[in-house]
């Protein structure tokens, strides 16, 4: 298993890091590619809608359901 790696964004202008798996960065940018987004724009949105998840987690989260609706 790899290390997290802390990465920077930007969330509606605030600067914010995030740490997560090389593997889930990846992810990650395949599925904002996917989507036409940019990273931090499709950060935005999941932070808008996480609750009481912390932002990596839910980060995470999203990957895990878009990689399980493609199966």
């Amino acid at each position: 298993m790899s290390r997290p790696e802390k990465h920077s964004l930007t969330l509606r202008g605030h600067r914010t890091s995030v740490s997560l798996e090389p593997e889930f960065w990846a992810a990650f940018r395949r599925l904002a590619q996917a989507r036409g987004q940019g990273l931090n724009d499709l950060a935005a949105e999941i932070d808008a809608t996480r609750g009481d998840t912390g932002l990596a987690g839910a980060i995470r989260l999203t990957v895990l359901r878009d990689l399980q609706g493609r199966s």
